[in-house]
């Protein structure tokens, strides 16, 4: 299922979302979106493409600490794939109770019961058969629609087109081969992170691995330096493969540092690998380094055999909460 999803992928960007009981949206210069996992990925895409619009994320219970008057000056978006995540569920009903600007995106169950009782705007993401990771093209419209960005949706709807699936799996592929007996380490600059976070979240849920990621300049003033280990430990340390996510339109300084690093990692003996961010803009950019990543940990999971969609764990934990 997961296989036949990355291909119909480009499907996801023409979607075209409509807001239920749209006349009682209330749109907001800040736009505070509550979700958990793959449900709230598509806000960091949000902001990395609009770093001027005020789009967070709050990944927790209830609502964010903010100064006074700020909650009050937001419109908060509950996200939950499922519609049945329970901090989504709390953080709805604490905004209900203060009487906040409130919207839902969802596919069905108790936020989609919740919203439709309250006459609160609503978005259905049709997609209830997949993962919440693998339906990131359905989940950033949506919330575009709600943020009432048209000219965003116009832009994404434009790329489905022009996407090339064949050589976004073939690069895929080879990228897997190299991380395959590692744990990757996925590293961009700060205006990329949200993409670095999603590869880490995909290496995770889809091929069952260990990943971590960082950004640019920071890991340079700290992490890296744990990566200088000695011989009696680099057994342990040293089966480490990095993926640097590398976009020309990075400040000067950070694609030096890029090469810096992969030069000094390379002497320490560990793997390093470019992803290259291409397009004419932020969300082509966005929209091909998504397929690459999904195509990559598809492989990487089949690698290890293990199925690329089930999250058993996940489920468990989700079990023992309840």
């Amino acid at each position: 299922m997961m296989e036949q999803a990355l291909r119909d992928f480009p499907r996801q960007l023409e979607f075209e979302p409509t807001i239920e009981n749209e006349g009682a949206l209330r749109r907001a210069k800040r736009v505070i979106v509550c979700g958990m996992g793959g449900s709230n990925l598509a806000t960091g895409l949000v902001a990395a493409a609009h770093p001027r619009e005020d789009v967070r994320a709050h990944r927790d219970y209830g609502l964010p600490i903010l100064p006074n008057g700020d909650l009050e000056a937001s419109l908060v978006v509950a996200n939950s794939h499922s519609g049945n995540t329970e901090e989504t569920l709390d953080a709805f009903d604490r905004a209900e109770e203060r009487g906040l600007a409130l919207a839902a995106m969802t596919t069905g169950g108790k936020l989609l019961e919740r919203a439709e009782k309250n006459s609160i705007p609503l978005i259905r993401i049709p997609a209830g058969d997949l993962q919440p990771r693998s339906a990131l093209g359905f989940h950033v419209r949506a919330l575009l629609k709600l943020m009432g960005d048209e000219q965003g949706l116009a832009e994404i709807k434009k790329l489905a087109s022009g996407l090339d699936g064949d050589a976004a799996e073939k690069r895929g592929k080879v990228i897997a081969k190299k991380l395959t007996g590692s744990i990757p380490m996925i590293y961009a600059s700060g205006r990329n992170k949200t993409l670095s976070h999603i590869w880490k979240v995909k290496i995770n849920e889809t091929a069952k691995s260990p990943a971590f990621c960082n950004v640019f300049p920071e890991l340079n003033h700290n992490e890296m330096t744990g990566f200088d280990v000695g011989q009696a430990v680099k057994p342990v340390f040293g089966n480490f493969h990095f993926l640097f996510l590398r976009d020309l339109d990075d400040h000067p300084k950070i694609v030096k540092r890029m090469t810096e690093t992969a030069t000094i990692f390379k002497k320490l003996g560990y793997g390093v690998d470019d992803v290259e961010l291409e397009g004419s803009g932020p969300w082509e950019k966005i929209v091909r380094m998504l397929l690459i990543s999904d195509w990559a940990t598809f492989y990487l999971a089949r690698a290890y055999g293990v199925d690329p969609e089930a999250v058993p764990l996940v489920e468990e934990f989700k079990k023992r909460m309840a």
